[in-house]
């Protein structure tokens, strides 16, 4: 009789047959794609037997969303990933419309532990559910917990709602198992709230960490809560945010991190400051890990729910990861600087000292779609200089720019002009203020993705390009006087 294959197996045997149609060079250089089909959401971001894992909300039979799987990448240096085998599908009766988002954990006998959101389709007297399910393996393969959800609906306070309940973020503090979850309160709205386990498989709920009263978007998705630099760090993603009027946030889907003080005796968390984590255009629900030597490192879905169902769909696959972050705590501040991983990329350093611009000019040697640009702007030196402008990603015709207004400490990211025919945002304006009389630009492009990052990641703009890769054009231009500079690029390989 032959054998019927099961919801993974599928997955997994269509994922051999699709992937080797898809050449590398059909990809980015360093930003993680998904295997086949629909990527978004980073899951299960941790550092288990000797790599990084990486998992992500998977959709592997199309280039649009569907029922959620998991898929799966490891990698030794955060650059370089190795496809695995799909790691989950929907085929229980505790997930069967999706296994949406989650994390995981080392277990004390060398297994991994997943803790994610199944969401249970909906059916005669109820709508859709989302609840908590756990999965326990070898780190490639996974056994669904009979019992699952283990967090149920049931378990919620008075007042949230079953249908956003999700993204549970899990570790492990004083030999016991936390995490926090999404859920969605009738008056609050978006909420985070904690739980507890002695084994990672039986919970309870503890309490609320903080809501968004209704000031900072109406549902809070994929946090996460880490101590960093002597601070408590809460991250969220909030959905239908209203702008701020200090372009701090902009309107519609956000990313914010919540700094302030956590009691790990009471589970009070005391919130003293908000801020965006990504001022950028394609950027969404990061997660983080600790890397073995101590550092904090944030991926994040560097896509826009905004324009992912509109954006051309031009290759087999759909959705790329940002390119992991170390993060620090500065003076009150959430601060992201690219991996130091990436400087074993860098190849054939070009430096430029002391160079005055004025006019649209090329500089020698500084062009390309996959390098690592610093530019440090010397206000002081310059300060008739009213408006310093950079134009990257060009050709005749098309040009991405960003615009620092250096008078009033302001900068715009700009891919209007980029090629794209989407009536969508392509701008954004954050602050750029100088510091010590120099402002720091490190502009890093992988083919179509651009980061940049503001004051040595003071703050971060994120965007995918829909410019052609030949527009490789790079040029400086100086308004109300000429503006001196230190140009610093190193191509990426």
């Amino acid at each position: 009789m032959p054998h019927t294959m099961s919801k993974l197996e599928t997955a997994r045997d269509f994922e051999r047959r699709e992937a080797a149609k898809i050449p590398a060079s059909c990809r980015p250089g360093f930003h993680l794609t998904p295997l086949v089909g629909w990527m978004n959401d980073p899951n299960g971001f941790c550092y288990y037997n000797g790599c990084y894992h990486l998992f992500y909300q998977y959709y592997p039979y199309n280039t649009v969303w569907g029922p959620m799987h998991w898929g799966h990448a490891v990698s030794t240096d955060l650059l370089h990933w190795d496809y695995q085998p799909c790691a989950l599908a929907p085929d229980t009766a505790a997930d069967a419309a999706g296994c949406f988002s989650g994390s995981a954990v080392p277990l004390p006998d060398g297994r991994l532990l997943l803790l994610y959101t199944g969401v249970q389709p909906a059916a005669t007297g109820h709508k859709e559910q989302q609840a908590q399910c756990v999965a326990v393996g070898d780190g490639y393969n996974f056994t669904k917990d009979e019992a699952n959800p283990v967090i149920p609906t049931t378990m919620l306070p008075e007042g949230y709602c079953a249908v956003d309940f999700r993204d549970p973020k899990i570790w492990t503090e004083n030999g016991k198992y936390y995490c926090v979850a999404a859920a969605r309160h009738q008056t609050e709205q978006g909420t985070i709230l904690l739980f507890e386990s002695l084994d990672g498989h039986a919970w309870r709920y503890v309490s609320v960490l903080d809501s968004s009263h209704d000031a900072l978007g109406k549902m809070w998705e994929c946090p996460d809560f880490f101590a960093l630099d002597g601070v408590q760090v809460l991250l969220v993603s909030p959905q239908e945010m209203r702008a701020t009027p200090d372009s701090e946030f902009h309107a519609g889907d956000g990313t914010v991190a919540l700094l302030g003080r956590y009691d790990p005796v009471t589970h009070a968390f005391a919130r003293q400051k908000a801020q965006a984590v990504d001022y950028g255009l394609d950027f969404y629900a990061p997660q983080t890990t600790q890397a073995p030597d101590g550092r904090r490192i944030l991926v994040g879905w560097m896509q826009s729910w905004a324009t992912a169902n509109t954006a051309p769909h031009p290759k087999p696959w759909f959705g790329r990861m940002s390119l992991p972050r170390e993060l620090h705590v500065r003076s009150g501040r959430l601060y992201q600087c690219p991996v130091r991983e990436i400087e074993t990329l860098w190849r054939d350093k070009t430096e430029l000292t002391g160079v005055t611009v004025s006019e649209p000019s090329e500089l020698p040697g500084i062009h390309g779609r996959s390098l690592d640009l610093t530019v440090v702007v010397d206000a002081a030196a310059s300060p008739d200089c009213r408006r310093f402008t950079i134009r990257f990603a060009k050709s005749t015709m098309l040009f991405n720019e960003i615009r620092c207004d250096l008078d009033r400490g302001e900068l715009a990211f700009d891919r209007s002009h980029g090629g794209s025919r989407r009536d969508a945002p392509h701008t954004r304006h954050i602050k750029a203020v100088p510091q010590a009389g120099k402002l720091t630009l490190r502009l890093i492009l992988d083919q179509d993705s651009a980061e940049l990052f503001v004051n040595n990641g003071e703050r971060v703009l994120s965007a995918v390009l829909d410019t052609p890769l030949e527009a490789k054009g790079i040029t400086f231009q100086a308004e109300g006087a000429p503006v001196r500079l230190d140009v610093v690029q190193y191509r990426l390989e």
